[in-house]
């Protein structure tokens, strides 16, 4: 499951993005009835909400426009090219069309649009209006539609020459669809308890509510946010990077970053900003109780952003 990019802030040459990519769920400490409530109810809606997306992405494939129903692209030729069922039009269609439906005139940078010798065809429409003679919109964003029935037909310009894209709402692959193939729904991992190792040798038993991912230098890495204690409005990130070896405390750095934008419960956009990168107290005294990164959270690369090592 993937989550949105969120801009972050510029902690090297590279912009950093984050996104969190998995949530769980009952953090702190709580009844087992109730955390397992908790769970069964959030992959429900997760669940609803998987299914409805799914039913709209099926929908988007089968519609009267969709993927589906593409049925040709047809090169035009400079000057006329003429459309219909019978055979001795430049572009040839399908039967049900008439056999000589209209002209399209290609001319330097312009296509126009012509009736053929008995006129337009009454069903024949642009943009949703009766056909006229003149030029067609070839690009942008929207070129002139043109419809016949269940035909719709674009011309797109492609590299300063010019194709017709050709859709049937009646196509067999249309009329063949019986469903999209998908895998298993993955749900939202269950939440989990990280053991955070410390400078005297002892474990913190921390919740973690999910994994964060963000993009440096063009390559993915992640990190494993807790919680320091219940109630806490935001993630506690214990990570090392490439920097420790000449110009940053050994023991690695903390970062404290805001919730998600939808909270802990669902996948959403989270600010790793760097620049707030900050020692530990142990880089400051030897009487200090540190946490240390856990293995998923030691990076292979310089953080060269936030707080340098302490020199007293």
């Amino acid at each position: 499951m993937t989550g949105r990019l969120a801009s972050g802030r510029r902690a090297t040459s590279s912009a950093l993005s984050l996104a969190f990519l998995l949530s769980g769920l009952a953090l702190f400490p709580s009844p087992h009835a109730a955390a397992q409530a908790a769970v069964t109810s959030a992959e429900s809606e997760w669940r609803q909400d998987l299914d409805a997306w799914r039913a709209r992405r099926a929908q988007e494939i089968d519609a009267p426009d969709g993927w589906l129903t593409l049925a040709g692209l047809e090169w035009l030729k400079p000057g006329a090219n003429s459309l219909g069922a019978a055979p001795d039009n430049s572009l040839q269609l399908y039967a049900g069309v008439p056999g000589h439906l209209c002209m399209l005139v290609v001319s330097g940078k312009t296509v126009q649009l012509r009736p053929v010798m008995d006129g337009f065809a009454a069903d024949l429409m642009v943009d949703g209006k009766p056909a006229q003679e003149g030029p067609l919109t070839v690009t942008g964003a929207k070129p002139s539609n043109l419809t016949f029935r269940g035909l719709s037909m674009a011309v797109l310009d492609r590299g300063g020459r010019y194709a017709l894209r050709i859709k049937n709402a009646d196509a067999e692959a249309r009329k063949g669809f019986h469903g999209l193939n998908w895998f298993a729904p993955d749900p939202f991992t269950p939440p989990q308890t990280e053991a955070i190792p410390t400078v005297v040798g002892t474990t913190l038993n921390l919740p973690s509510p999910g994994i964060a991912s963000f993009l440096l230098g063009g390559k993915v890495f992640t990190l494993e946010p807790v919680l320091e204690r219940p109630g806490d409005k935001a993630l506690f990130f214990i990570l090392s990077d490439q920097t420790l070896k000449d110009s940053t405390y050994i023991g690695g750095r903390v970062l404290h970053a805001p919730f998600p934008e939808h909270g802990l419960d669902r996948p959403g956009k989270i600010i790793l900003d760097f620049n707030r990168l900050e020692n530990p107290p142990c880089a400051y005294t030897a009487y200090a109780t540190c946490p240390l990164p856990p293995d998923r959270n030691r990076l292979p690369v310089a953080i060269e952003a936030g707080e340098k090592r302490y020199t007293p």
